[in-house]
């Protein structure tokens, strides 16, 4: 429950920020909104204020905002509230308004944890898990969250860091941890798990781990112009590791296996959410960064990027597209979502299931 949950609230957020950046940039412009709807049907709810429908789908995988004359196949009338009888400046700024309020909204989320959570620090002189994975290595050796790690393969350790050298240097390979619980002291040989992490010069390295983190020794606050400037940077630190991500993923250098879907999205809300409400919130940041790149990205004609490259071939052209041409291109846009909708899910399963 606490999964469904949490995977609903992230993308219903999400989403509804998303929908609402097209929404008042139309109305500011005098285009009719139809319909804003959150998620797509069969729905659960629906009800019409004024000129647009209100609703909200049964399948929480997206959400629209549809304005009156927006689409190719629909039959223009000309009138001055329709999108397609505005500038392509004016069409151009609802587009874009989307993926925007996603940026925005990861800067709003990243300012507000450092105003009211902080960032952590740590104990120099000393090493206190902080969580133990479930089904860890390290919950399997018997390793408790408090637990004071003091040696790895006999050698003094004080600094996380230093830990994790010693660590991921032994890929599916026994590491003997000695620990301190109380006044006691305890020690077991732990075989670490691989795991794949981003490398250093691009590609994937092969680490081992025992999954646990540490445990913050106190956290420091910032006031509100300091947090909205350290959220403005970390976001834009996400941004910059979400574009090196398509580049290395374009050039071959990270595997397509390392792409996720709505399964790994609703398993990693509910393990967030379990750690606590911080933790929720950062990976609702990261989640917007990403669904703000995705949306502006043009290689997908359906989506918000694809859309603003057709009103650049406008510009240029003087005209829109023949109308069997945008039509075309529509629906090669949907077979693409479609296909990556089920490829990722594809890997999700694959992941779920311990092959990936």
């Amino acid at each position: 429950m606490v999964t469904f949950l949490s995977f609903i609230f992230v993308l219903g957020v999400l989403i509804f920020f998303h929908e609402l950046g097209h929404f008042l940039v139309a109305k500011k412009l005098g285009i009719k909104v139809e319909r804003f709807s959150l998620g797509f049907p069969p729905n659960i709810f629906s009800h019409k204020y004024g000129d647009t429908t209100y609703s909200i789908g049964m399948i929480p995988l997206g959400g629209y905002v549809k304005m009156a004359g927006e689409f190719p196949e629909e039959e223009a009338t000309g009138a001055p509230d329709e999108f397609l009888s505005h500038p392509i400046s004016h069409r151009a700024a609802v587009l874009f308004a989307g993926p925007f309020m996603n940026y925005a909204l990861a800067i709003l989320i990243m300012a507000g944890l450092y105003l009211f959570v902080g960032v952590p620090y740590y104990d120099p002189d000393r090493i206190v898990v902080g969580e133990v994975m479930d089904s860890s290595p390290a919950q399997e050796a018997g390793l408790q969250p408090g637990d004071q790690i003091i040696t790895v393969d006999g050698r003094a350790v004080s600094a996380f860091d230093s830990m994790k050298v010693a660590v991921n240097s032994r890929v599916e390979a026994p590491v003997r941890v000695s620990w301190l619980r109380g006044g006691d002291t305890m020690s077991a040989s732990i075989v670490t798990r691989a795991a794949e992490v981003p490398g250093l010069q691009g590609g994937i390295d092969t680490v081992g781990e025992i999954g646990i983190t540490e445990q913050a020794a106190g956290y420091e606050k910032y006031g509100v112009g300091e947090a909205l400037t350290h959220g403005f940077v970390q976001t834009h630190v996400i941004l910059w590791e979400t574009l090196k991500f398509l580049k290395q993923l374009v050039t071959g250098e990270m595997s397509t296996k390392m792409i996720a879907g709505p399964v790994f999205i609703a398993q990693q809300s509910g393990r967030e959410a379990r750690r606590g409400p911080a933790r929720l919130f950062f990976f609702m940041a990261l989640l917007s960064v990403n669904l703000a790149v995705l949306n502006i990205q043009p290689v997908i004609p359906i989506l918000d990027g694809g859309r603003l490259l057709f009103l650049l071939v406008e510009k240029l052209r003087g005209a829109p597209l023949p109308l069997k041409a945008r039509l075309a291109v529509q629906y090669v846009g949907i077979l693409a979502v479609l296909s990556l909708t089920l490829f990722v899910t594809y890997n999700d399963i694959m992941r779920l299931l311990g092959r990936l």
